[in-house]
């Protein structure tokens, strides 16, 4: 599935529906360059489950959990991590795989031979204007995800 997100403000939108349409499970994989617009789409996910706070990535902490009154939703952001064996330090292993939490993993490739497969892969580039969106399901849920996007939820 390929998008085209003219703003800020509907990449937000965009993380909404994908929020709504994960109905409060799942594990993606956000790939992109710095600027690309990771945590602003985490920050729509968060949006559909009521969450009208700040939302900043976690660069130093590694992962910022919110706990809210129908979903968990787990937030990792793998830039500096220096060895991927640091994510069993931030309880990772406790998170990651749960099938009754939303995880959000940015720079994922940091964390490689320890991250399992995601059910989604979202690629953002940067365009002149906005941002450009493909989105790959790697597992079944991931299919049922993007078809239920499709279909606008």
């Amino acid at each position: 599935m390929k998008i085209t997100l003219q703003d800020e403000a509907a990449q937000v939108a965009f993380g909404k529906q994908l929020g709504e349409a994960l109905k409060g499970r799942g594990t993606l994989f956000l790939d992109g360059e710095l600027g690309a617009g990771k945590t602003t789409l985490t920050r729509g996910l968060l949006r559909a489950y009521g969450y009208e706070g700040a939302v900043k990535s976690p660069t130093y902490t590694l992962m910022e959990p919110y706990e809210l009154a129908t979903v968990q939703l787990y937030h990792f952001d793998l830039y500096r991590l220096g060895d991927p064996e640091e994510l069993e330090f931030v309880g990772a292993r406790d998170v990651l795989g749960r099938d009754d939490a939303i995880v959000v993993v940015e720079w994922p490739v940091r964390g490689e031979g320890w991250l399992s497969e995601p059910d989604l892969l979202l690629q953002l580039e940067v365009l002149p204007e906005g941002r450009h969106v493909v989105i790959d399901a790697r597992t079944t849920y991931g299919a049922m995800v993007i078809k239920a996007l499709s279909a606008g939820t």
